[in-house]
């Protein structure tokens, strides 16, 4: 079947994880002070924390996520992986060396560096949290998918797995094992994305002969799981699919290409005919059912833009504005996200935050090319499940032995350890430093600001368990998008003004980060892909023109600071207010 586990995926998966743990107790003792536990004391290399870059921002959306929408949808998934590397040009040329000098612990503390003001110090603490919580979501997600064909577990139970791992690393060590898990973890994911591209070249592409009679998944009233009619005893147990249904002309009758070098095997895929797999949903008196169904389609289409983001091609406006505004919140967001805003703290000056951005950046570009590679290696690899995209890259390595697929694995759930530690950091700093001890003036000596972060620490972790098993049906990369378009509305206005316009006030940023939240988290729930997916109601009923409200609310959060920083008089720089 598509997912049994092995004693050895079992060994390799059980000893990553275990390793990663252990070093996070090994590290604790350097996290006792404050300064070490939200920063590393400042004392983190360069090309260290460049790697930790990457390590933080490669997620399960740009490990699962995007591998899985191309390899469901083509070239439009790569799509994604533009505009998250385009981020970093904003990150790189506006954000790394003044928000080094500006802060100390948190992003409150940069925007707040000038004025001392409770109110800005609330409001982004909640944006902070906000934004933590929604990035948190896909990375639950996606650990709770890799459990259930490594140890035959259901996806709850990996999801509460992550949930405990990731707190004792936090907990233990905070900013130090949290650095240093993103580093491992950036050059383990990295190496073996290549080794995986190797393979893929080396083998070439091959007409498979899978099934490709239409499946079904159904669950009944009482919870049983039907595949085809026919009882399951675990989850998602569905045959894998042949994908590749032609070679050029050119080949003739041979049934495989052989190794292929990098251009010609985009170039044999594009005049290849290519089976892609679709689901729909259907309910009756026995329960709700999807019916799987395959579409033979041309490499060509499947090469083009608009496979996946209709705005590219149905012509409509709605459409082509919630592409542009799912750009523009992906090219924003990057340096508006706070698990990668505190990472700058951690290394010594200015100089070395431009140069860690520099090392992230090589590092996340060379993986997201080779994300394209992999996710069209995985459509055609004749092991998908239609019933999960985000488990395209691990099935794919497992397509190869079970070994690299339990290799591949491991290393994919060390990335969602690795993410989540540093959204929980960024958490826990938020209400441990900004609300508790700034905006509460409750006074803490060292070991009480630890502690309080580590209790924060804990209850978000509850909370991303509990999300990340309500919303286990998403793909990863979709509900990232989320958290990059809340991001970039909420704080990117209010840290590009200050930085660069000094008519700025503490009132039009407490406002920007207010109405720019708010604004941005209200259109995702009014949405037509909220109104569908979470709602389970039409998506005409939806009040908002298009999904993404990015184009609209960054804009707006610009507006409303300028606005009110011209309306009210700025005050002496320092003074509480």
């Amino acid at each position: 079947m598509l997912y049994e586990s092995s004693p050895v995926a079992i060994a390799i998966f059980a000893s990553f994880v275990l390793a990663v743990v252990g070093l996070s107790f090994w590290l604790g003792r350097k996290g006792q002070s404050a300064k070490g536990y939200y920063a590393a004391h400042g004392e983190i290399h360069w090309f260290i924390n460049g790697i930790a870059f990457a390590g933080d921002y490669l997620s399960a959306a740009s490990f699962l996520g995007i591998c899985g929408m191309i390899a469901f949808h083509g070239f439009d998934g790569f799509l994604y992986s533009i505009g998250f590397l385009a981020g970093w040009i904003v990150a790189l040329f506006v954000i790394a060396e003044p928000i080094k000098s500006l802060g100390k612990f948190t992003f409150a503390d940069a925007l707040d560096a000038k004025y001392n003001s409770r109110g800005i110090k609330l409001s982004v603490a909640i944006s902070t949290l906000v934004v933590s919580i929604f990035y948190l979501i896909p990375q639950m997600v996606g650990a709770g998918d890799l459990i259930v064909p490594l140890l035959g577990l259901p996806h709850a139970v990996g999801v509460i797995l992550v949930g405990i791992a990731v707190t004792l690393i936090v907990v233990t060590a905070g900013m130090v094992s949290t650095t240093w898990v993103q580093f491992i973890k950036g050059s383990l994911l990295v190496f073996f994305c290549g080794v995986l591209t190797s393979m893929i070249l080396a083998r070439g592409l091959t007409v498979n002969t899978g099934s490709l009679e239409p499946q079904t998944r159904s669950v009944t009233p009482d919870g049983r799981v039907l595949v085809d009619g026919e009882p399951q005893t675990r989850d998602h147990d569905l045959r894998p699919v042949g994908t590749l249904a032609a070679l050029p002309a050119r080949y003739g009758d041979a049934t495989t290409t052989g190794p292929l070098g990098p251009l010609e095997y985009l170039s044999v895929l594009e005049d290849s005919r290519i089976v892609t797999w679709s689901g729909k949903k259907s309910s009756d008196a026995s329960g709700t059912h999807t019916v799987y169904t395959p579409t033979e389609r041309a490499g060509t289409d499947l090469l083009k833009p608009g496979g996946y983001f209709k705005g590219l091609t149905t012509g409509k406006l709605a459409d082509k504005l919630d592409f542009a505004s799912l750009m523009l919140a992906l090219f924003c967001g990057t340096a508006s996200l706070p698990h990668i805003l505190i990472r700058y703290y951690t290394v010594k000056d200015a100089a070395a935050a431009r140069k860690s951005t520099v090392v992230g950046i090589a590092a996340i570009g060379a993986f997201y090319v080779l994300t394209l590679f992999l996710g069209l290696g995985a459509m055609t690899s004749g092991a998908l499940d239609p019933t999960s995209t985000n488990m395209a890259a691990p099935l794919l390595a497992k397509s190869f032995s079970e070994t690299l697929f339990a290799v591949i694995s491991a290393i994919a759930f060390t990335t969602v350890l690795g993410t989540v530690s540093g959204l929980i950091m960024a958490g826990s700093g938020a209400v441990a430093h900004d609300l508790v001890e700034n905006v509460l003036g409750i006074p803490m000596n060292d070991a009480e600001k630890v502690r309080c972060g580590k209790i924060a620490a804990v209850g978000l972790g509850i909370v991303a368990m509990a999300l990340g098993i309500l919303f286990r049906s998403f793909n990863v990369s979709f509900l990232v998008g989320w958290a990059f378009n809340i991001a970039a509305s909420a704080n990117l206005p209010a840290l590009v003004m200050l930085l660069f316009w000094p008519r700025t006030t503490k009132e039009g940023i407490i406002s920007a980060v207010t109405v720019g939240m708010v604004a941005s988290l209200t259109w995702i729930l009014l949405s037509a892909d909220t109104f569908e997916k979470v709602y389970g109601l039409s998506r005409d009923a939806s009040p908002v023109p298009f999904s993404q409200p990015g184009l609209v609310t960054i804009p707006l959060g610009f507006i409303v600071l300028i606005v009110v920083s011209l309306l009210t008089k700025a005050q002496p720089q320092g003074k509480p207010a």
